[in-house]
């Protein structure tokens, strides 16, 4: 299952890019990516939860510390979407921030689901 989640982050991680390309020039990112961007997130998030949490698998060395860190991202993926709601782009040290976590949170999970370390 960790193996999909991960699969749903790379996704969405593309998604991703595009959203913070258009942030990062001052643009507001198209809203319809955004809100795949969120979707793939938290099924990726969901998923990592029901391993960690002990459904069924047995969850590698570093999920919990990736499912901490990918949280935390998601949190900044929620303010940042307060400012694509008030007609604004996001402040661009958060995105680097948000995709900078991301970034840790989904390495350590591939590496734990796809047994790398």
């Amino acid at each position: 299952m960790l193996q999909w989640a991960v699969i749903i982050f790379a996704i969405g991680a593309i998604g991703g890019l595009v959203l913070a390309s258009s942030v990062l020039r001052g643009k507001l990112a198209p809203w319809a990516l955004s809100l795949l961007h969120a979707a793939l997130g938290a099924t990726g998030l969901v998923l990592t939860a029901i391993v960690v949490f002990g459904a069924g698998e047995t969850a590698p060395q570093h999920a919990g510390l990736a499912l901490l860190l990918l949280v935390i991202a998601a949190l900044g993926g929620f303010f940042l979407a307060s400012f694509h709601l008030r007609g604004r782009p996001g402040p661009k040290p958060v995105v680097l921030i948000h995709a900078g976590v991301a970034v840790i949170g989904f390495l350590l999970l591939a590496g734990g689901a796809f047994r790398l370390f």
